[in-house]
């Protein structure tokens, strides 16, 4: 009953109010289409969106040859657990495979958190370890075992005890991370670019850093690709540009251009692992799997990572040049750019939104936007013409 019915902004809102359990900080509009780089609400209203499903629409939305693929995909099969084969998953093995930089073989999954999980588990089954080391500021999902890995307190602290063994180090501090490793460390934990943690990419040679130190006491390297993955920073996969390969890479957010899916990808020499030790229901299922076909497709097709890195590092000299008196620093790589103000964040993250721009923070006082890599660099001047506006 009323499935065909329209809802209007507000009634969805306060639909949403009444019945959800509340642990989305929602903001006052509420999304019914996209295409590209915009999004509409229920009255119409257009924004251009710096979101992306926090980083999920890398090739907008609605992109034409993943609609195309769901659409055909789910007219012919919809579900095929793992105990069967399935075309589309042994197509996008082969796929994905040959696009990564390493041997490997693929955990398929459901999410960021979930692809978190089962390396977390590998790395101990691998090493028969118990300890994992983890960065500050580092954010890695909120299931038990990825809020282990998880530093923020705020996000820790209400649901103490943990998974035990987990230690944290700062950021970016190779001496740090080698007095933490010893012969109990199973792995390392590291993003690349840490996103939610105010983007603050690696330094050159941090990276390789970390490699050496797990190399000279056994552990294992696991470098979290859920949000710089798939093109986002200029490169297919962030280790492309750090010429560093891990022993387990996790994948999410734009893997299947909007779907939920996850992936956990480990080194070959590591596998393959003994059946029942780790599983999921939905995880590889052929509507998914051909929707990150077509995505890897077009991401190879299109160039899309160069033109992420292109127009990141556009996006990022232009507000450099703004010289706003507000904003401390613009730093990112590629799309994946944040502002650190001199003050807190969530009102600029209201003017923009009343300005028609959809924009995140990460943390208490940095700006991160996350468009879509197919934006135009008409639009990337709209939202920086907005930034400019709400700074002044």
């Amino acid at each position: 009953m009323g499935q065909n019915r329209r809802h209007g902004s507000a009634e969805m809102i306060a639909t949403e109010s009444r019945l959800e359990t509340g642990v989305y900080p929602k903001r006052q509009v509420a999304v019914v289409r996209g295409a590209g780089a915009r999004v509409w609400d229920a009255e119409g209203r257009e924004f251009l969106d710096c979101v992306g499903g926090h980083g999920v629409a890398n090739l907008g939305h609605c992109h034409p040859a993943i609609v195309a693929a769901v659409q055909e995909q789910a007219s012919r099969l919809l579900t095929c657990p793992e105990i069967f084969h399935n075309d589309q998953r042994a197509a996008y093995l082969e796929e994905l495979a040959a696009a990564l930089p390493f041997p490997s073989r693929i955990f398929f999954c459901n999410s960021g958190a979930e692809s978190i999980e089962a390396s977390i588990k590998f790395a101990r089954l691998i090493t028969e370890r118990p300890r994992i080391v983890a960065a500050k500021r580092g954010f890695h999902g909120r299931t038990l075992g990825a809020l282990s890995a998880t530093w923020e307190p705020k996000y820790r602290e209400p649901f103490i005890p943990l998974i035990p063994g987990f230690v944290h180090v700062p950021y970016d501090d190779p001496e740090a991370l080698e007095a933490a490793v010893d012969d109990l460390t199973a792995a390392v934990i590291l993003e690349p670019v840490q996103g939610e943690g105010g983007v603050r990419p690696a330094s050159p040679g941090y990276l390789a850093a970390a490699r050496r130190i797990c190399d000279a006491h056994g552990a294992l390297l696991i470098l979290d690709e859920v949000q710089t993955g798939f093109g986002r920073i200029g490169h297919l996969f962030a280790i492309e540009r750090d010429q560093v390969i891990p022993d387990i890479l996790t994948l999410a957010k734009s893997i299947a251009g909007g779907l939920p899916m996850g992936a956990t990808v480990v080194h070959e020499r590591h596998g393959p692992f003994s059946s029942g030790v780790h599983g999921t229901t939905f995880g590889g299922g052929p509507v998914v799997c051909a929707a990150a076909r077509a995505v890897l497709r077009v991401m190879q097709e299109e160039r899309i990572p160069q033109q992420a890195a292109e127009k990141g590092q556009w996006l990022i000299d232009t507000l450099r040049g703004l010289n706003l008196r507000r904003v401390r620093e613009v730093r990112g790589l590629g799309l994946l750019v944040g502002l650190e103000l001199k003050e807190r964040v969530q009102p600029f993250l209201a003017a923009l939104l009343d300005r028609g721009v959809l924009a995140l923070p990460a943390g208490p006082t940095v700006l991160r936007l996350l468009p879509p890599l197919v934006i135009s660099y008409d639009d990337l001047d709209t939202v920086v013409q907005q930034i400019r506006h709400v700074m002044q």
